[in-house]
C-alpha cells in the first residue's frame, strides 16, 4: 500500500472509482455485496473492499 493511499473511501470515492451511481453503490452496500463501516453518522467503504469486489466481478466474467 503507497503511504498517501486511503485506507477508507467516501461514497462519492466508491462511484469514481466503480463508475457507478449513488444508488447503485448504496444498494451493493445494503445487500453486502460491498462492505462498509460507519463512523458516526459517516459511511465508508474500505479500499480493500473495492478491490475485492472487482477481483470478484472479473473472476465470474472470466
Amino acid at each position: 500500500m503507497a503511504p498517501h493511499e486511503q485506507l477508507l473511501l467516501t461514497i462519492p470515492d466508491v462511484m469514481a472509482q466503480l463508475q457507478l451511481g449513488r444508488s447503485t453503490v448504496y444498494d451493493l452496500i445494503r445487500t453486502r455485496r460491498l462492505p462498509s463501516v460507519t463512523i458516526g453518522r459517516s459511511r465508508r467503504v474500505p479500499a480493500t473492499a473495492v478491490r475485492t469486489f472487482v477481483a470478484e466481478l472479473a473472476e465470474v466474467a472470466a
